[in-house]
């Protein structure tokens, strides 16, 4: 095993970018966790068991990033120094402000007259909604247009829990 290292594409030896072989990703991965399994090192040193240990960690940590488009692009952009700040950074564009506000009252809306088809023709907007917006975010990504790769991060933080409140929602209505 060599040093552990910082980029999870150097990890999995893959090209740094936002489009990525999921295939390639996949067998990569368990390249890495067949060569640093823990129980390939049942009978190493402690100092080798926890390096062993460590480098699991880092791949599992690395594969669930880079398989998830998000997370993935989240990752790209604090490899350029860039922050999303999703936490504290709410600034946004006032027409994707005025379209959280209307899918938050239909989403209200839906449950309040125990619509479940609603929620789940709002669950099939959001998620073409989303497949074009991860589309966009890619261009931005590979041409370096890193400030709007950010707020379509943050948008899309949004669009994520949006569907998973819907799916607690419709789960909530069909439980009761």
């Amino acid at each position: 095993m060599s040093a552990l290292t910082d980029n999870y594409f150097t990890l999995f030896d893959l090209p740094q970018g936002f489009a990525l072989d999921t295939d390639a990703l996949e067998a990569a991965y368990r390249a890495v966790q067949s060569r640093v399994h823990p129980d390939r090192f049942a009978s190493a040193s402690d100092a080798e068991r926890r390096v062993a240990m460590q480098w699991a960690a880092q791949a599992n940590a690395a594969y669930r990033t880079l398989r998830d488009p998000l997370q993935r692009a989240t990752y790209l952009l604090t490899l350029q120094g860039i922050d999303v700040g999703a936490e504290n950074n709410t600034a946004m564009a006032p027409d994707f402000l005025m379209q959280q506000m209307e899918w938050r009252e239909a989403i209200d809306d839906a449950v309040a007259a125990r619509n479940v088809g609603a929620l789940d023709a709002l669950a099939r907007s959001l998620r073409d909604d989303r497949r074009v917006r991860l589309a966009k975010l890619g261009d931005w990504l590979d041409s370096a247009a890193w400030q709007p790769a950010a707020e379509a991060v943050r948008q899309l933080m949004f669009i994520v829990r949006a569907e998973e409140d819907i799916a607690q929602r419709i789960e909530m209505l069909e439980n009761v």
